[in-house]
């Protein structure tokens, strides 16, 4: 399975630390899929084509935890999203990172939510 940080954000990460270049990230946005979004972040997408903006708290401990809920309203077609995939522009743009959605089947015109505290960001930390 293909989730995790993508190659585009890992190097600006360590480009950050080792060459003192800055990056950030105005507003990410998470688009669905049904099925593993592979290492660029496009496989198996969604029929549900928009991007939603996400909101995250502040990390700790490694983790970065949704501190707001993202919603899809009449959303286009009927799938099971599996996993998500974050960028950083609401079209195009660059691929940050992916992860797992529980299994959550929607019909054509429903309202997709993931939960404040759903969408979970960790790095494993030196122990």
């Amino acid at each position: 399975m293909a989730t995790g940080l993508s190659a585009y954000l890992a190097n600006k990460y360590l480009d950050a630390v080792g060459n003192a270049t800055s990056f950030s990230v105005s507003l990410p946005y998470i688009k669905l899929h049904v099925g593993d979004p592979g290492t660029v972040g496009t496989a198996n997408a969604a029929i549900e084509t928009t991007r939603q903006s996400a909101s995250f708290g502040s990390a700790a401990g490694g983790i970065l935890t949704s501190d707001a809920s993202t919603t899809w309203t009449n959303i286009a077609g009927s799938q099971t999203a599996t996993f998500f995939t974050t960028w950083d522009s609401a079209t195009a743009g660059n691929f940050l990172f992916s992860g797992v959605v529980d299994a959550n089947p929607y019909t054509a015109g429903d309202t997709f939510t993931i939960t404040s505290g759903s969408l979970v960001v960790n790095l494993t930390l030196a122990s």
